[in-house]
């Protein structure tokens, strides 16, 4: 259960970073209060799955899934680049969290 915590919290990352994105630079109210509201909850969140997992087995899965979920967003939804590089070191990223996920079990 700890695991499903975790990526819980590590999509809420993708939802806050992205929120921050249309926020223009905390210019646009809404966006502003989202990003900032979900940025906090995946904090409380983390913290909830920090109870049973390693702290730096944890963070680095949140982390981890948390930039992949926002750069993939931002390639399919925001319309950012997508290079054979960059999907390459995006696949590492998972790849890495993937091996935490088997070596914690």
């Amino acid at each position: 259960m700890p695991w499903v915590v975790l990526v819980i919290a590590a999509f809420m990352e993708l939802v806050w970073a992205t929120a921050l994105k249309q926020s223009d630079g905390f210019t646009r109210l809404w966006p502003s209060v989202i990003g900032l509201s979900v940025a906090l909850l995946s904090v409380v969140v983390l913290s909830v799955a920090l109870r049973d997992l390693p702290v730096g087995t944890a963070y680095a899965v949140w982390v981890g899934l948390g930039s992949l979920g926002v750069a993939v967003t931002g390639m399919v939804v925001l319309g950012e680049s997508v290079t054979p590089s960059r999907v390459a070191c995006l696949a590492l990223i998972l790849i890495g969290v993937i091996g935490l996920k088997a070596v914690e079990g």
